[in-house]
């Protein structure tokens, strides 16, 4: 009996596991646009569940950073230098502003230091990535951690579909879309597959915008080691930034045949159409119940505040 029943078990865990395989590989094709991949990955992941928890969280990080590299090969660095110096101002005021509210609100919701701090960042510069680099120095616990990247995570998935069709409302330009999802939404992979399902030229705004503004975890890795006063602990330098800026950096002054760069681009395109897919499946239900109220508060609260006043400057200014 307890034979028949492991049987059974394994069976119900290839079957997922071959079905999740076949929906990956879909993704690899042109007929996937990103949303899709992310739906897809949504529905797969609360109906079904992951079947691959640890490889799925590890491929949409390092997938991710191939795939922005390999989009930097599709750039020009004076142009992309351009619209990242444009939007460098309001970075500066858009970040302590969020860090401010997100940290005072957080105490008035009764929301622990640690963790308020912590949807605070990933709202203020790159989500979980950010998270991640001041998490460690703010010695968060586990828990803490996991509801700061759940709260970042159900509002990156929503925005990923809202956004573009907000934009097309407002009848933002290319170049507006890409600033506006560049610094309103969080993480890179849903600014950059945002951008994408607007058109070509947002989806290079938000890039370089983004990249631009996710290099400021290295001041507030350093700002947090002094207000946590948990000095010598390792700062998080996104390293993959560099590798996007030096493909910028070939791409302008080598003459790289067209069509080799137009390849990298293209695989670089349908790599992050598989990231976000990876990214929808790693949504759980146990996610969603972690979240609770108030951090889901804070974290909304934070990001109309940042989404409206982008939207703002970028629709009267740019």
């Amino acid at each position: 009996m307890e034979q028949k029943t492991n049987r059974h078990f394994f069976l119900r865990i290839t079957l997922k596991g071959m079905l999740f395989i076949l929906v990956a590989a879909c993704c690899l094709t042109p007929f996937i646009s990103p949303p899709i991949a992310l739906f897809l990955g949504l529905v797969f992941a609360l109906s079904l569940g992951a079947p691959f928890p640890r490889f799925n969280s590890k491929m949409s990080k390092y997938l991710l950073q191939v795939s922005v590299v390999g989009l930097g090969f599709g750039m020009n660095l004076h142009d992309s230098v351009k619209a990242g110096s444009d939007g460098m101002l309001f970075t500066l005021f858009s970040v302590v502003s969020v860090m401010f509210i997100g940290v005072m609100l957080g105490k008035w919701l009764r929301i622990p230091n640690v963790a308020a701090y912590l949807i605070a960042s990933g709202t203020a510069i790159c989500g979980g990535s950010a998270i991640a680099a001041v998490g460690p120095i703010a010695r968060a616990k586990e828990s803490e951690m996991s509801i700061a990247l759940a709260t970042i995570f159900v509002l990156n998935a929503l925005a990923l579909f809202l956004f573009p069709v907000l934009g097309h409302w407002f009848h933002l330009s290319q170049q507006q879309f890409g600033m506006w999802a560049a610094i309103a939404i969080h993480d890179t992979s849903s600014v950059v597959g945002a951008g994408a399902t607007f058109g070509e030229e947002a989806m290079k705004v938000a890039t370089t915008v983004k990249l631009t503004r996710a290099l400021w975890i290295i001041p507030l890795s350093v700002f947090t080691s002094f207000y946590f006063k948990s000095k010598g602990d390792k700062v998080f330098i996104p390293w993959f930034i560099l590798f996007f800026i030096l493909a910028m950096v070939l791409n302008t002054y080598l003459k790289i045949p067209s069509t080799l760069t137009h390849g990298i681009v293209t695989v670089a395109k349908q790599c992050l159409t598989l990231t976000l897919f990876f990214i929808g499946a790693g949504l759980s239900r146990a996610a969603l119940k972690m979240v609770g109220v108030k951090p889901l508060v804070l974290g909304v609260i934070l990001w109309f505040f940042i989404a409206v006043i982008s939207l703002s400057v970028v629709y009267f200014i740019y």
